[in-house]
């Protein structure tokens, strides 16, 4: 039987269901430039290691609460599966802050349900389209992107150099134009 996700705003579970989640990833490949677009290009495999982001499920609920921001979750019945955190950019576009599905329930379009209520959020709004960026070693969501109808437009590759010092990581910039 399959298991319908259920979209919606977040609401006051969503700071206590947040810490019974996994969001991170394991990392097995990178992509690797150059980045020319509107596709990923090149992957190359990497020593595998666990990638975690370690966002803040108070700061997203605060952020939210602007009156050009939303936070979206998707269930599982009724379990937390994963949730959104959108805005709306300084150039027009809708711009998704943060994305992340649970370890235990992906495959099953939870990813692909919280993107269509980003671009409802969006087209409500009369914005050109939503704009997002994730990391060259994010592979699994560039592919998403990609398959949804993101194109790749421009790379960063000192973006984090600050934070990590000795990274590898570019940052990669993604448009879904609606025009």
């Amino acid at each position: 039987m399959t298991v319908a996700v259920i979209v919606e705003p977040a609401d006051g579970r969503f700071v206590s269901d947040f810490a019974g989640c996994d969001f991170s990833f394991e990392v097995t490949s990178e992509a690797r430039p150059p980045f020319i677009g509107p596709d990923l290009g090149d992957v190359a495999p990497v020593e595998s290691y666990i990638k975690t982001y370690g966002s803040d499920p108070d700061e997203l609920v605060e952020t939210a609460a602007g009156p050009d921001a939303a936070l979206f979750t998707a269930r599982l019945d009724g379990r937390l599966a994963g949730y959104i955190a959108l805005s709306k950019a300084w150039n027009g576009y809708a711009e998704v802050d943060d994305i992340a599905v649970d370890k235990d329930a992906r495959r099953a379009g939870v990813a692909r349900a919280l993107m269509d209520r980003a671009v409802s959020w969006a087209r409500e709004r009369g914005l050109p389209g939503i704009r997002l960026e994730t990391q060259s070693n994010n592979v699994a969501a560039c592919r998403f992107y990609e398959r949804y109808g993101f194109e790749l437009a421009g790379h960063d590759r000192h973006l984090y150099s600050a934070l990590t010092p000795g990274t590898h990581e570019i940052a990669l910039f993604w448009y879904l134009r609606f025009a």
